[in-house]
């Protein structure tokens, strides 16, 4: 029972220095997440923090990670409610520039914008970016209902997901909802005319890394 009790407490302690930590790199950038800021912030001593996560970059990664996953399952929980008809590929693009528009992808730009000088951040930024593309390259297969054995629908995802992000970049710095709107529709028309065309692929490897990921990706 003791030995529940600590895992439970534990538990705990990663997940208040996991949301910390989110929370820090939207509001102070990189360069404010100090662990300092991140266990005050948690309520949780440096001791307690320091033997979860001992270095920053290690605390930051596994912040993003955390509220990457559940991002995305509560995305997939909101896609059962999206329409079946015609006005699917509209509803799932808005459903991941949603995605790239949130606090997670903030999060994660700091990340990307650190990682680029700071070798040691970037040894360990790069796998969970590869990660997180590969998942998010999957989960919009998975919105959009369809596969990739064709190379025109890989292609067409992958771009999909480099416009969201772009979306994400341009949001940074103003409200850009109004011409994302209508970019979306225009979009949505053209990738519903390749998912409905029925042409054969080429063998290739899905898009993978910071260029196609969720992280986006926070």
């Amino acid at each position: 029972m003791t030995g529940r009790r600590e895992q439970e407490r534990s538990r705990t302690t990663r997940l208040r220095l996991m949301r910390a930590t989110a929370e820090c790199l939207v509001e102070l950038g990189w360069s404010g997440t100090t662990t300092t800021a991140v266990s005050e912030r948690a309520g949780v001593s440096r001791g307690a923090q320091l033997h979860h996560y001992p270095t920053r970059a290690e605390l930051v990664v596994a912040a993003v990670e955390h509220v990457a996953v559940a991002r995305t399952e509560e995305l997939l929980r909101t896609a059962d409610t999206l329409p079946r008809d015609g006005r699917r590929t509209l509803a799932v693009l808005e459903l991941l520039a949603e995605l790239y528009t949130g606090p997670l992808f903030e999060a994660a730009v700091e990340l990307w914008v650190a990682a680029r000088t700071d070798p040691q951040l970037h040894a360990v930024v790069m796998p969970l970016e590869d990660r997180l593309g590969r998942e998010g390259y999957r989960l919009a297969l998975e919105l959009l209902g369809v596969d990739d054995t064709r190379a025109e629908i890989r292609d067409a995802v992958g771009a999909t997901l480099d416009l969201v992000r772009g979306f994400g970049l341009a949001n940074l710095l103003s409200d850009d909802r109004s011409r994302r709107s209508r970019l979306l529709r225009q979009w949505a028309a053209m990738l519903d005319a390749v998912l409905a065309e029925p042409a054969p692929g080429r063998d290739r490897e899905p898009p993978t890394g910071a260029g196609s990921g969720t992280s986006v990706p926070v």
